[in-house]
């Protein structure tokens, strides 16, 4: 079977840092193409008409998109190395369902942080130290799915720490524990993003979205 594999994402997505992990914990071999997503490139446009977002995973020539989608989907393709999702149905479905609070409440709880100001960033930290403590971390002997649906906010903690004037370790020092052991791991180091980028990514955001 032909291999051709095309990742199309943004380099401080974390949702694209998922991909990114998931193909260098398989090994695999694939063409990386960095869109600007103030101009989003035909190619996207194409493979992902229905939502028109990143990270798109094309694998001989057909679409993958949603990043956990895309890393169960790598996990299938290519199962003779490093598996990510647990063999047994249970403990699949419980992955699963961290993963989607992950996205739900800890995606949502962060973003509330730099674009709210007052009682509502308030309320986002509050909520987003909640969600990290009920977290399970490195469920088991190896990386496996959750940790890899986790580790790539990571790289956004310093810009959440800025626009909300809290330290993360303090609140939740099992947490950064945890996240460091991660950080270890050459497919993780190398795929996360430099928090400093991503910190000036979110300011031009800001400007551009009108929030003070």
């Amino acid at each position: 079977m032909s291999n051709e594999v095309v990742l199309l994402s943004a380099y401080v997505s974390m949702f694209g840092m998922r991909a990114r992990i998931a193909l260098d914990e398989k090994g695999i071999k694939y063409e990386y193409k960095e869109e600007d997503l103030s101009n989003k490139s035909s190619l996207l446009l194409q493979m992902n008409p229905i939502h028109k977002k990143i990270p798109v995973l094309i694998h001989n020539g057909k679409p993958i998109c949603e990043s956990l989608i895309i890393v169960e989907y790598i996990d299938e393709v290519w199962k003779d190395k490093s598996p990510l999702m647990p063999s047994d149905p249970y403990k699949r479905a419980q992955a699963r369902f961290w993963a989607d609070f992950i996205d739900k409440k800890v995606y949502e709880s962060g973003r509330r942080i730099w674009t709210t100001k007052g009682e509502d960033q308030e309320a986002a930290k509050k909520e987003f130290i909640e969600c990290l403590k009920l977290l399970p971390y490195f469920n088991g002997e190896n990386f496996g799915f959750v940790d890899l649906a986790l580790i790539p906010f990571y790289s956004w903690f310093p810009t959440f720490e800025k626009f909300g004037n809290f330290n993360i370790e303090k609140e939740c020092p099992k947490f950064v524990a945890w996240a460091n052991k991660c950080m270890h791991k050459d497919s993780v180091s190398k795929s996360l993003a430099e928090p400093n980028k991503v910190y000036e990514y979110v300011l031009k955001l800001k400007q551009q979205l009108g929030l003070p």
